[in-house]
């Protein structure tokens, strides 16, 4: 493995400080900084950011996660939601994404909630994208979701299938996760995103398998990143994709018909989220 290929983390700058004040003073989490993203500096300066919704602790325990893992979470805010309506007025947010922790720990997983964080954010203007759990593949508590009308509906598919366990928490899975994209466009959702990390492991021939079988499910925008290891705890990285590599992974993605493709070392399932939908826009598909 070349670890000159390790791609170098972006120092913040700008408006880093103010939003990093804006989320402390209003008790919110970013998944920009639970899960340690590489582009923090970058997308805060730019002003904007992916909120983490029902709190830091998740119930899963994904081998390729830094956010902290308990078999309970933390007591839903009731006013989270008008909190991060608050954030997204304050900072003029024009696309906000709202992600969450696993709570297998909640009757309905935390489906309303979240739902209710979405219909807040979208009545301050902002297009939303709502970046789900899988809700161990329950219909529902997806309905619940897609019934508060987020402009895109998410949920990563994160590896290959064979990576999938011991990577992925047991609970969760290949065609689980292909369920509940294929599952949101039945309920309505005209624009469904996913995301795979590289460098775990994988063969091209798998990657090129797994992007075929998001297209089945109806998936029409796409992001692809290399992983890098949290902590020493975390699984390891098996390799640094270089730009030849990068090169040929986003021309597979493309050639599955994807409306949008994101593919490159920093890439992350929301990076530059509101532009993605711009061009997809652009482009007369919605």
């Amino acid at each position: 493995m070349d670890a000159a290929l390790k791609p170098r983390i972006r120092p913040p700058a700008g408006a880093f400080p103010l939003i990093r004040e804006t989320v402390r003073s209003l008790g919110l989490q970013t998944v920009c900084q639970e899960a340690r993203c590489p582009n923090q500096g970058e997308c805060w300066s730019g002003g904007t950011a992916t909120f983490l919704a029902m709190g830091d602790t998740c119930t899963r325990g994904c081998k390729f996660c830094h956010v902290r893992t308990r078999p309970r979470g933390q007591p839903l805010d009731p006013e989270e939601p008008a909190k991060l309506a608050a954030a997204v007025r304050r900072w003029g947010l024009r696309y906000a994404v709202i992600t969450s922790v696993d709570r297998d720990d909640l009757p309905d997983q935390g489906a309303g909630h979240l739902a209710a964080c979405v219909r807040a954010v979208r009545a301050t203007g902002a297009r939303v994208e709502a970046l789900v759990p899988d809700f161990r593949g329950e219909r529902d508590p997806l309905a619940m979701v897609a019934a508060a009308e987020p402009d895109v509906l998410a949920h990563n598919l994160e590896t290959v299938e064979r990576l999938q366990h011991p990577i992925r928490d047991p609970r969760a899975g290949y065609r689980q996760s292909l369920g509940v994209l294929a599952a949101a466009r039945e309920l309505g959702m005209r624009i469904t995103k996913s995301s795979l990390m590289l460098g775990l492991g994988e063969t091209e021939a798998e990657v090129l398998q797994a992007l075929q079988d998001l297209r089945a499910a109806g998936v029409d925008m796409v992001t692809l990143g290399q992983y890098l290891q949290p902590s020493s705890r975390h699984w390891p990285v098996r390799h640094y994709l270089g730009e030849e590599e990068w090169a040929r992974v986003r021309a597979l993605a493309e050639g599955q018909g994807f409306a949008h493709v994101a593919a490159g070392p920093l890439v992350r399932s929301s990076y530059r989220a509101g532009e993605a939908f711009a061009e997809r826009l652009l482009a007369g598909k919605h």
